[in-house]
């Protein structure tokens, strides 16, 4: 009995062994193509901003005695926005005060000849010719007077008794827009825009209702972008909120950025009342997804389920069912892809069915 249990337990280990041995038919998965949509998209990061954004700038050089505005307040063109105390330029004041002590001179001369031809011309003693040119001369006089006297209180207070409503001591805004930056306090000195220097800005003033998207594209995909393209943009500060934009813009010369050509791109972006009643603001983080290429109803199957070699392209066609099952290698030609599914031209038809991946069977 021991000899034929032993006998038994070797034939059986042996059976079991040669069984795990025998090789396991490779099984796929099926696959039934599909009729439906497929589009191709690539993502861009970038910044939303202003299209323009203007400094404003002093016309004249002095002190901030008062800021009448702040960031992000909204201010209409012309709106004051500071006011300033003039620092005169002492050679420019010398200069002023000089041409009103001549002015006044010369005027007085001019009154005195007046009258003393007045009363000839009021005896007849003179022609009315002759008292019209002095009368004239008078007349100048007392205008080169009243220009010299405003030209002094220009260069001295910034402001005349003529210009008090527009002076050049009040700041005013350019634009209207959103106030973004106000990068001086009171009690800053100021200087005036010239051929040597840039002048100070007051204030920073930008149109929030006309945005443009900024970012940059791979030399890889910038051959697909048109002007005119239609993009999504959706910004990471403001949650599930996307905002139309359209392509107006491709930079025509690439920029090297950690080793890759990048290419600037600019579009146009829609701002709906809410987002700018919600506070968009310049400089928020963005990305924009642009649609490349697209295809509608077409056939379509998994990308992996194709067999690629070389330029050819083939997929395997299933046939039979069961332990019969076979596979016929035929070759397609092939469309648009979105990285999973693939736009089938021809080769196969809608009822057909084709090898999938390969279905890995867990160890146990």
């Amino acid at each position: 009995m021991l000899i034929l249990a032993v006998l038994a337990l070797f034939v059986g280990t042996f059976v079991f062994l040669w069984l795990q041995s025998r090789p396991t038919p490779t099984q796929y998965e099926t696959v039934r193509p599909t009729v439906g949509d497929i589009s191709r998209s690539t993502i861009v990061t970038g910044k939303i901003e202003p299209r323009d954004e203007v400094n404003v700038k002093p016309q004249i050089s002095g002190i901030i005695t008062e800021l009448l505005k702040q960031a992000g307040d909204y201010v209409q063109q012309g709106e004051i926005i500071a006011k300033l105390k003039v620092i005169p330029d002492m050679n420019q004041l010398a200069s002023a005060e000089s041409r009103v002590r001549l002015s006044q001179l010369n005027l007085e001369q001019a009154k005195r000849d007046h009258e003393r031809q007045k009363t000839l011309y009021d005896k007849g003693l003179i022609s009315a010719n002759e008292y019209e040119k002095v009368r004239q001369s008078y007349n100048q006089a007392r205008e080169e007077a009243a220009i010299a006297q405003e030209q002094l209180e220009l260069t001295r207070d910034g402001v005349s008794a003529s210009n008090a409503s527009s002076s050049n001591t009040l700041v005013r805004s350019t634009i209207s827009g959103i106030i973004l930056n106000i990068p001086v306090k009171v009690g800053n000195s100021v200087i005036l825009s010239n051929t040597f220097n840039d002048g100070t800005t007051i204030a920073s003033v930008a149109d929030m209702s006309d945005l443009i998207f900024r970012g940059n594209i791979d030399e890889t995909e910038v051959g697909r972008l048109r002007v005119g393209m239609p993009m999504q943009i959706a910004v990471g500060a403001m949650q599930n909120v996307h905002f139309e934009a359209r392509l107006e813009y491709i930079s025509p010369k690439a920029t090297e950025t950690g080793g890759a050509n990048q290419f600037e791109i600019k579009a146009a972006v829609s701002i709906p009342d809410s987002a700018l009643t919600a506070g968009i603001r310049s400089g928020y983080s963005a990305t924009a997804q642009i649609l490349l290429d697209q295809a509608t109803g077409v056939l379509t199957i998994p990308e992996s389920a194709v067999e690629f070699m070389g330029d050819s392209t083939f997929v395997h066609v299933i046939h039979g069912e069961g332990a019969e099952q076979t596979y016929e290698r035929r070759p397609v030609v092939l469309g648009l892809s979105d990285g999973i599914n693939i736009e089938v031209k021809s080769g196969l038809r809608k009822d057909e069915q084709v090898r999938g991946m390969e279905i890995v069977k867990e160890t146990k």
